[in-house]
């Protein structure tokens, strides 16, 4: 198995999206599968389409969802961090794709995402790994 850690800066978004990495580190492998995953405990990965809104929808979903309020047992960091550490049980923290000819399965629309809402730390890592 082939992998690589990559550096991420997740800026003040929610999502960001690493779709591009990951046909790099994909291209030329031929079949197989490419498993993705954030060593954090406060970041997940999705499949979702960009650019048509549906980022802000997210953002609104998971505010609704798990609000940043103070309501949370884990209670260090900024106001509301306790939903980041919940996140991770809603938007998993991995992901696998199948791989063909060098290329992600993708669907049309689709788009590999980060979903980060910890703003007391954007320095992340994903990990990419590739089997035959």
């Amino acid at each position: 198995m082939d992998s690589r850690l990559i550096d991420l800066r997740t800026g003040t978004d929610l999502v960001t999206d690493v779709t591009r990495d990951v046909l790099d580190f994909c291209r030329g492998r031929g079949d197989g599968l490419c498993h993705l995953f954030v060593p954090h405990a406060t970041a997940g990965l999705a499949l979702i389409e960009t650019g048509s809104g549906t980022e802000p929808d997210l953002a609104g979903a998971v505010d609704r969802l798990l609000p940043r309020e103070d309501v949370y047992r884990h209670r260090h960091g900024s106001l509301g961090h306790g939903r980041d550490h919940v996140l991770p049980a809603f938007i998993a923290p991995s992901l696998t794709l199948p791989v063909l000819g060098g290329a992600p399965a993708l669907g049309t629309w689709q788009s590999v995402v980060v979903v980060d809402s910890n703003v007391d730390n954007r320095d992340r890592k994903l990990r990419l790994s590739f089997l035959s």
